[in-house]
């Protein structure tokens, strides 16, 4: 549940239309993900079908270690595994999530398979508050610094992950801190 929110959302900007970057070879994608224990199982139930097609056994995909954490449904989480420097759901040799397009592909919606986490960035959450990834923050995000808010890029996100509620304040928010 999202109790606050950091203005730095709505300040901190970057090259938000990742597929039209030639720059940053999916640099964000090098450092695999959090998910929560229930994505880790919706991944997990497609193997048959993704185990080819990312050429790495299914039992190296997720890091062992399980966190407690109640941000993520369910109260835990786990990472994507790093594989060869990069996620391991990395598209091999071409751009983007393997798992964003395996749904794309079969005509499903990718939220039912790609991380929470993966979808939103680089706008996060933790201790019940949205903020921006430690990336984007600290300038480290190879296309941190020009282009739309971290809040624009992310509302449909926010919208399908939190509903309409929480957008009508976000969208609410976003104006009184422009107006500033």
């Amino acid at each position: 549940m999202v109790s606050e929110v950091d203005p730095a959302i709505f300040h901190r900007r970057y090259f938000g239309h990742c597929f039209g970057c030639s720059f940053c070879n999916d640099g964000c994608c090098d450092h695999g993900v959090d998910v929560s224990l229930d994505e880790r199982e919706r991944i997990l139930a497609r193997a048959d079908e993704l185990e080819g097609r990312l050429g790495v056994p299914r039992d190296r995909w997720f890091a062992a270690t399980i966190t407690d954490d109640g941000d993520f449904p369910g109260g835990a989480s786990t990472r994507t595994a790093v594989v060869n420097g990069t996620c391991v759901f990395r598209v091999a040799g071409a751009r983007g999530c393997a798992l964003h397009a395996f749904a794309l592909e079969r005509g499903e919606d990718y939220h039912a398979i790609k991380p929470m986490v993966s979808s939103l960035f680089p706008v996060t959450f933790g201790g019940g508050a949205l903020l921006c990834s430690d990336e984007l923050a600290d300038g480290s995000l190879i296309c941190a610094g020009e282009g739309p808010t971290a809040f624009e890029m992310a509302r449909g996100e926010l919208r399908h992950y939190f509903g309409d509620e929480l957008v009508a304040e976000l969208d609410a928010l976003a104006e009184r801190v422009a107006a500033r």
